[in-house]
């Protein structure tokens, strides 16, 4: 994985050289073993003008050129879906080595270029419609924040739960994003400070929103069962993809991890370690209630006593999470792999999660209205 943030200067190319090469190290094996390429990536065609070969392109100068690849493309929700296209091949005996990458370069000289390009991950044919909706002026930006907003200000009325449990959440994230030195953001915000930062659209604050960026990151698929580079090797017991529908809020999230649950074996509580999508920190409470692992109000419970904090119960987002971390969109899925394996493997350093048995990610993006359009849950075992 490469260190995610603003980077003007660095190309697709060169950020996919790097984790191509840094995974075939970590897994052990030659450029040969691997029988297909999986490139997941959202915003190139509108930020660059690369479309249709993208994965093509940027593997051209690197030791995997001429390998099959698979482009491909499902809102946030595209690193997660290139996992589970991986491992459906290995499933079917179609191969036994795969690399999963993801990348995106956002960062882009005409500012808001890549928030305006969201608005592609909507409904086009409803997007006027959607923008009312959500109370903004055509022209006015990306919708997506009002999107968060609108999920936050619903969860309140529904669960109790304040701007300051948002805060707390985003207070969380920030700490643990200074301890990774991969982060885009490694500074410390305080629940006082996250209130009293700029606003973004009630109840959210700059420092509750993830930020634009750049990254890739990348993983090694294997059917395997012996080998040297096997000894460091993390279980993939699920990897599920759901569809939102339109009128059916808050379903597609809950019931992909149901499936994924029920794939790998385990319940909600068999989870040492979490990654969510807090594409805006109040998803974190959200999303404890959609996989099942505590009810709203236990949920704000668990924020408000430490719990999902590094040293808790089920500490969530020990990378920092999409708000610290960054939010590269095709990038994000593999990044929460990244972690997990890390973690499983004992390899995190001053974010280790202590005796981290089974790993759970969550990613979703897209929008439906009210529903988020793609899903995935990921299950890791060691």
């Amino acid at each position: 994985m490469t260190h995610f943030g603003k980077f003007p200067d660095l190309s697709p190319k060169a950020m996919v050289a790097e984790v191509v090469d840094a995974a075939l190290t970590d897994a052990g094996l030659a450029p040969e073993a691997i029988a297909a390429v999986y490139v997941s990536n959202v915003f190139a065609a509108s930020l660059t003008g690369q479309e249709s070969v993208r994965g093509q392109v940027w593997l051209d100068d690197t030791a995997l050129a001429g390998v099959p690849v698979f482009n491909v493309e499902n809102a946030c929700a595209s690193g997660s879906t290139a996992i589970s296209l991986g491992r459906i091949a290995i499933a079917a005996g179609e191969a036994e080595n795969v690399l999963v990458l993801g990348v995106e370069k956002m960062t882009h000289p005409e500012k808001g270029r890549a928030l305006r390009a969201m608005e592609g991950a909507m409904d086009q044919e409803r997007l006027p419609e959607l923008r009312r909706a959500l109370g903004l002026e055509e022209g006015q930006g990306s919708p997506f924040m009002q999107v968060y907003a609108e999920y936050a200000r619903a969860y309140s009325e529904r669960s109790g739960a304040t701007q300051e449990d948002f805060a707390r959440a985003a207070s969380k994230n920030h700490a643990h994003g200074a301890l990774n030195p991969r982060a885009q953001f490694r500074q410390q915000f305080s629940v006082e400070e996250i209130l009293a930062a700029r606003p973004v659209a009630g109840p959210l604050t700059v420092p509750m929103c993830a930020p634009i960026g750049d990254g890739a990151a990348a993983a090694v698929l294997t059917g395997a069962t012996t080998g040297d580079g096997l000894a460091r090797s993390v279980r993939l017991l699920s990897s599920v993809v759901g569809a939102g529908v339109r009128g059916r809020p808050e379903q597609v999230v809950a019931e992909t991890a149901r499936r994924a649950f029920d794939k790998a074996g385990i319940s909600p509580e068999d989870i040492d370690v979490l990654e969510v999508h807090d594409a805006a920190s109040p998803a974190e409470l959200i999303v404890l209630e959609e996989l099942g692992i505590a009810s709203s109000d236990k949920a704000i419970a668990m924020v408000r006593a430490g719990e999902t904090s590094l040293g808790g119960r089920l500490p969530v987002n020990p990378s920092g999470g999409l708000v610290s971390k960054g939010h590269p969109l095709g990038a994000t899925g593999l990044a929460q792999l990244f972690e997990l394996v890390e973690q499983l493997r004992g390899e995190a350093g001053a974010r280790q999660v202590e005796c981290a048995r089974i790993a759970v990610a969550e990613n979703a993006g897209g929008y439906l209205g009210p529903e988020p359009a793609a899903a995935a849950v990921t299950v890791l075992a060691r």
